[in-house]
């Protein structure tokens, strides 16, 4: 069977998912009365409720005798290493770009990697429908994006298609036909999209996913550069470096038939496939017949920009919610996420207690921490800091991001001025429709951790902020850092609600009565600028004089909902986020307070 194989690409909340969906449907795979949910590709419980695309998956549909394999990709910047890996599976692209939004940072981040590679566009306007599109000035700034981007003559010259994924229906023209559903959309792409470059040789395929099935064990997916490859047959496993990592078998081979994986008995070069039946060949590793020596080479990956330090949890507390706990669990589990991730990197402190995880974004680190802790982790987080990196010149560089904010023209001053503090500079200003603006800065990775909040604050939730990597910049100097100091619990035991009533004059709560406290937990944000040592187990003193039943009288405040995100971006170097399955909890680094004052001695004197 012939065979074509795309990816679709474009910015987070495009539309790739959804058009997946009905490419699906439109081509039979899926049936009209077949029940499947919507957006079947994000299967992993965060991806549903989040609504993004974490991981790059693939599946295959059948168009007049053609099978087209389909990889859809994350839109966010964070995840941007997974798109990055899976560009040399495929020949050509589906770049999907919103009709109001236009092309986006990550639109421009993949797009530029694709044509680097050589990979033939498709661009396909999607959201057609919308009130506010402009279809006209966003092709041209697709256009100008890929002019910019160096692309050849006949990468410009690609084709445009005009439609809506959700309503299944795309056309050469704004207008329609609706009546042909997606089947414009298939013709370009087999009339368009080469056929895959197949190499003279044994069995070559290069890992790009990883995944641990229950069953079968370790599953890689790759495309096959050369030769076939059937069940029980011999391989060899080789490092880019060129060092045999293992000598095996493989036990199934598992193609992609729609939604479903399916066993065959062979594949050949050019198809998108899973093996299973070995246990060291991960990501960007050469699997191969074992009378090849020279390892393929894989796409460079993009370094990474933050780090988090990972610490045993040593809480009071510690031990009583979840069941891994220990650095050995914590370390094997880290050290399986790097093997898939190739945008991650793990290093073990000295001390073996913690680790250092670095990547591509907070929201990356988030959605590991997130999975750890549904897994029944218990760990202690630091606040992201931002990976430097020495000049030629012995200079210190930082990671400096492009970042497009979309915001109302009433908010836009509050916007640049937030900006201009973190040291971000304006590269651009423009109309965007509809008594919108947009405002492009390039700013440090540093003065960003944190600021998504305060912006939604600021603009009243109508700004979208969209970032992305730039280039390591010289160091631009000390940022201004959290105003306020933190209410922190001076004993251990259960909060009582007649103690946090009293405090509230002193700030508001980031706790509710009942929950269990202890000594140099962070339980509220102080009002002022310096941290203060509270009690919040005093309880009202009963007396036959004082009615014991007025205590249940006490209105409180509602408490400051703290989200993993909201806490690992609000905290200080000198605070860590305890994540348990079941809580999350704010704490200083040091829990006494003679520690603490040792400590901020010594950074003074180290000042």
């Amino acid at each position: 069977m012939k065979l074509r194989n795309i990816a679709i690409i474009a910015h987070v909340d495009h539309g790739k998912t959804t058009l997946v969906d009905a490419l699906l449907k439109h081509s039979g795979t899926v049936r009209e009365n077949q029940r499947v949910a919507e957006r079947v590709m994000d299967s992993g419980d965060i991806e549903k409720e989040r609504g993004i695309t974490i991981l790059a998956k693939a599946t295959s549909v059948e168009w007049k005798g053609t099978r087209i394999n389909i990889v859809d990709t994350p839109g966010h910047a964070d995840f941007g290493g997974e798109v990055e890996r899976i560009l040399n599976m495929v020949d050509g692209v589906i770049v999907l770009v919103d009709a109001a939004e236009g092309p986006m940072p990550q639109t421009k981040f993949v797009v530029g990697k694709a044509l680097k590679v050589g990979l033939k566009p498709i661009v396909a306007i999607n959201k057609i429908d919308r009130p506010d599109a402009r279809h006209v000035e966003v092709i041209n700034e697709v256009f100008d994006l890929f002019a910019a981007l160096d692309a050849t003559d006949e990468q410009l010259d690609f084709p445009i298609l005009y439609g809506s994924g959700r309503d299944g229906w795309m056309a050469a023209s704004p207008e329609g036909p609706k009546d042909e559903g997606l089947a414009p959309l298939f013709e370009v792409v087999l009339n368009h999209v080469p056929e895959p470059t197949v190499h003279e040789g044994p069995f070559r395929m290069i890992g790009t996913i990883l995944e641990a099935n229950p069953f079968l064990g370790r599953i890689i997916t790759g495309r096959i550069e050369s030769g076939s490859v059937k069940p029980n047959q011999a391989v060899k496993v080789l490092h880019h470096d060129g060092t045999v990592l293992e000598n095996g078998r493989i036990s199934k081979i598992l193609a992609f038939r729609g939604i479903e994986r399916q066993p065959i008995e062979e594949a050949q070069a050019g198809d998108i496939v899973a093996i299973a039946g070995l246990s060291k060949g991960t990501v960007a590793d050469t699997f191969c017949d074992p009378s090849i020596n020279v390892p393929m080479q894989a796409q460079p990956i993009d370094p990474p920009t933050v780090t988090m330090s990972f610490i045993v949890n040593d809480s009071p507390l510690a031990g009583t919610e979840g069941d891994k706990v220990t650095s050995r669990v914590i370390r094997d589990r880290l050290l399986k996420e790097a093997e898939g991730s190739v945008a991650l990197q793990i290093e073990e402190s000295p001390d073996k207690d913690s680790f250092y995880v670095s990547g591509r974004g907070e929201l990356q680190l988030s959605v590991l921490i997130e999975t750890m802790r549904r897994e029944g982790f218990e760990l202690a987080v630091s606040r992201p800091r931002v990976v430097m990196q020495k000049g030629e010149n012995g200079e210190t560089l930082e990671p400096v991001e492009e970042v497009v904010i979309d915001v109302d023209e009433e908010h836009a001053g509050i916007v640049v001025q937030k900006l201009s503090e973190r040291k971000a500079d304006m590269i651009e200003l423009r109309p965007s429709g509809g008594n919108r603006q947009r405002l492009v800065f390039h700013a440090p990775t540093r003065g960003l951790i944190g600021y998504q909040s305060e912006l939604l604050t600021d603009t009243r939730g109508t700004a979208v902020m969209n970032r992305l990597f730039h280039a390591y910049e010289p160091y631009k100097g000390e940022l201004p850092g959290r105003t306020n100091g933190v209410l922190i619990s001076n004993d251990q035991g259960e909060a009582v609600a007649y103690a946090l009533f009293n405090l509230e004059d002193r700030g508001p709560m980031v706790i509710e009565p009942g929950v269990k406290v202890y000594q140099g937990m962070i339980i509220g944000i102080h009002s002022r600028d310096n941290d203060l040592e509270v009690n919040v187990l005093k309880g009202k003193k009963l007396t036959n004089i004082r009615a014991s039943g007025k205590d249940e009288a006490v209105k409180l405040t509602p408490p400051i909902r703290m989200t993993l995100e909201r806490a690992l971006s609000w905290i200080q170097d000198d605070e860590l986020v305890e994540v348990t399955p079941k809580s999350i909890r704010l704490r200083k680094l040091h829990l006494d307070p003679n520690d603490r004052k040792r400590f901020e001695k010594q950074k003074a004197s180290a000042a």
